[in-house]
């Protein structure tokens, strides 16, 4: 496996066996395929999953110009059974999964009196159940074999909710409390198989032109906003440490979590941008292969806190960064 760049393979961190076949979801566009590049550049075998077909090529394309293999594998995440299936055909073709990345999630900007109750559902299904179907074929496997990685994209949206997506916000709460009650479940089996959870800040991605909106002008990010690539890192550095509970990106997710008296301005932050479509499909089937939500590249912060220590000499240091925000109880 070629080495990342922090000079140090995957595998000489990873606790349970060399980590070369990772499943990601949600990996035609953003975090998710953005995490598809930063594993491919330690050599990975990777499985894409996402519904966008064409996106899913231009994923392809990029993992594999980077040292990577790559299986496209069409499959809409609120399927079990479509998840379930892709997850074999992955292990047919590259061995066993050893880390798989749980990104996709669909939304809708509206205030909740304007989201129909179908479109609350799929939100529900893609992002929250997305996540639990991803989990479950991962578990199913990976306990045979009792060694494993699960990451979780999660939000600090998971963590203090905002106005306008209220769809959006309940499925990453769900996450969170369905992700800490397996934790314990493994914990308390002494399982080699792991799951932690990366609380993701606003990213720049291409969510913000393809979500369905209800708002008279677009949505954007709550600044700061970030690049996918400082999560990917994130992800890669959690699938190779998976036993702290929490991974935070962002001095802002560390201030969302404790700005309960924000709501008005978060609010405000909403809805600045010029006027677009009132409505739009809540999840095009095959968005276009963009890389990143470009509106607002020249706006992203370029590090995080997190991304500055996560080299292997500052391990210790993350460590204590993770202790003291309280992502390892």
């Amino acid at each position: 496996m070629a080495r990342s760049g922090t000079g140090r393979r995957a595998s000489d961190t990873w606790e349970g066996s060399d980590m070369t076949v990772v499943m990601i979801t949600g990996a035609s566009g953003g975090i998710g395929r953005a995490t598809a590049r930063r594993f491919a550049a330690d050599g990975a075998r990777i499985g894409l999953l996402a519904r966008g077909e064409k996106g899913l090529a231009a994923a392809a394309t990029e993992v594999r110009a980077l040292g990577g293999e790559a299986l496209i594998l069409p499959c809409d995440a609120s399927d079990f059974a479509a998840v379930d299936a892709a997850a074999g055909k992955l292990e047919a073709e590259f061995g066993p999964i050893d880390v798989w990345v749980n990104a996709a999630f669909v939304s809708v900007f509206a205030p909740f009196a304007r989201i129909r109750p179908d479109e609350f559902r799929r939100v529900t299904e893609v992002t929250y159940l997305g996540a639990v179907h991803g989990t479950m074929a991962a578990l199913a496997r990976m306990r045979e074999r009792d060694r494993g990685a699960i990451v979780q994209v999660g939000s600090a949206l998971g963590e203090r909710a905002i106005p306008l997506q209220s769809a959006y916000c309940g499925a990453k709460h769900a996450i969170n409390g369905f992700t800490e009650s397996l934790r314990v479940e493994l914990l308390h089996d002494h399982s080699n198989v792991h799951i932690t959870i990366v609380q993701a800040p606003a990213v720049n991605t291409p969510q913000f032109s393809w979500v369905r909106s209800r708002l008279p002008k677009r949505p954007q990010p709550v600044p700061p906003i970030y690049q996918p690539e400082i999560i990917a890192d994130t992800i890669a550095f959690a699938a190779t440490h998976p036993r702290r509970k929490q991974y935070w990106v962002g001095a802002s997710t560390v201030g969302t979590v404790l700005a309960q008296r924000l709501a008005p301005p978060y609010w405000t932050a909403t809805w600045p941008a010029p006027d677009t479509a009132p409505s739009k499909p809540i999840s095009p089937p095959n968005p276009a292969p963009t890389t990143s939500g470009t509106p607002w590249t020249a706006r992203t912060a370029p590090i995080t806190a997190h991304t500055a220590i996560s080299t292997p000499e500052h391990t210790a240091a993350a460590h204590r960064l993770g202790s003291l925000s309280g992502s390892n109880r």
